[in-house]
This record gives structure tokens, sequence and C-alpha cells, in this order.
């Protein structure tokens, strides 16, 4: 059985699909692909498909991760090419690795997001991002399935920076940019929470709903600061070992006579 981990994206008006929605297409995709998909055992087999850490409904994202387990050894680029070309534009499939490592979901302990704050200016984002780091706790309310629950988005976030706006942008159409690096904590928190502690301690209230959108996810790196790719070690590991069976067959396969 081969293991493939998938990156994948929600860009545009898709940013809005439920992680249930991505989860219909993605599996009409693997029929349209005919992917040869290894199945769980029992009364109701389903594909094996292993999903990590979606974000949440109405943020976009650039690193999307997901793993699925072929009953048939097929060469991952060759399978992304199929699979991006059967998911609706905006849910585009990026990059295939075949897994040669444990533990995907382990590797994915933080999180890069970019908000998009309309109609802010820079100079009140960056004294509200001031108080927010400077408060040993910022507390903050949210829904949960088990009712209102009250925790501490300060101590999940690693970085807080404000970034240069568009160079077109004027006085009268401001937004400011805020890269934002949080670890994966539990309860999670989540860049809606940020904003909502950010409200708390300067009072900052963006006029419209902040864009948000999910540059990175990884493993974070102490010495760094930065969140590593967790498909590296993936990539290394193909790199250093023999091909699989399947792509050694590409390898080899004759070519046709020449014109």
């Amino acid at each position: 059985m081969q293991r493939i981990r998938l990156r994948y994206t929600k860009r545009g008006r898709l940013r809005f699909t439920s992680h249930r929605d991505f989860q219909r297409a993605f599996e009409r995709a693997l029929r349209r692909a005919e992917v040869p998909m290894a199945y769980s055992a029992g009364f109701t087999p389903h594909p094996r498909v292993s999903y990590a850490n979606a974000a949440p409904t109405g943020t976009g994202s650039e690193a999307e991760y997901l793993e699925i387990a072929l009953a048939e050894s097929r060469d991952p680029e060759k399978l992304r090419e199929l699979l991006d070309e059967s998911m609706p534009v905006g849910l585009d499939i990026t990059e295939a690795v075949e897994a040669r490592t444990s533990g995907l979901a382990d590797r994915l302990t933080a999180s890069v997001w970019e908000l998009r704050l309309e109609g802010v200016e820079g100079a009140d984002a960056e004294r509200a991002v001031e108080a927010f780091l400077a408060a040993e706790a910022v507390e903050v309310q949210r829904r949960t399935k088990n009712g209102m629950r009250t925790f501490d988005t300060r101590g999940a976030v690693v970085s807080l920076v404000t970034v240069p706006a568009p160079a077109d942008r004027t006085p009268d159409n401001a937004c400011a940019i805020l890269r934002l690096v949080v670890r994966h904590l539990t309860p999670a928190v989540r860049p809606d929470d940020v904003l909502s502690g950010l409200q708390a301690v300067a009072d900052l209230a963006p006029p419209v709903p902040a864009a948000v959108t999910r540059l990175a996810q990884g493993l974070f790196d102490e010495e760094s600061g930065t969140v590593t790719d967790p498909l590296a070690p993936d990539r290394e590991a193909v790199t250093a070992a023999p091909p699989t069976a399947a792509v050694a067959a590409d390898a080899k396969a004759p070519e046709g006579p020449a014109a």
C-alpha cells in the first residue's frame, strides 16, 4: 500500500467551503481521476483519506494537507495533476509527495496567517499589536460545541507584526495587514480570536470582516522562530531512497519509434 501526502489550497470564493464540502469535492475527484484507493475494512468501507488540521470556514489557505492510501503505486506528480484537473478552481492540489516518514499531523504544530484589515490605518494596527504583545494574557470568549468558553489568546501567539500595505493604497482607502504566527494548542486559538483580543486590549474593530489567509503550517522551529515545511522530511527521504515500482516502471518504459 502506497501513501501519498498532498498539499492543497482554498482560494477566492472557495474559502467559504466547509471542511465537509471539501471532503465531498475531493472524494468526487478521486472517482473522476480513477485513483486506485485503498479502503477501510468493515460493512461500510470508506476511502482511506486522513485530513489534518483543516482551516476554519471562511478563511483562505495556501497550506492545507491530507494523506491518501493507494491499493496500487502511482507517480505522485502524475496523480497530483489528475486530481487537480478534477477539483474546482480554487481548491487546487499544489504538491504531492510519497509518504516515507510517519506523523504528518505531529508536524503541524503552528500556522502563519495573514490578516487584511480593510479600513484600518497602519498606525492604529501597530498600536493595537503593541498593546496585545505587551499583555501577559488576553482572554476572549467563543462559543464551542460545549457552550461558551473563555480562554487566553496571548499564550498561543508566537509573533504578531504589521507588514506594509499595498503601494496603491491611499489615506481614503486604508488597509492594515498583520502577519501572525500561532501555535496549535488546545483549545485552538484561531485568527478571529486574535482579532477579538486586539479589540479587547486596544478597541481595534475593522469596519468590515477581515480577510484571513493561512500562508503556511508546519513544525515550529524554536531556534529560528519559523514554521518549517511539513513535507520536507518526505521529500528528502524520497530523494535518498530508491524509486517505487511505479516510478521505476515509468523511467524504464521504452520510447516510441523515432519519427
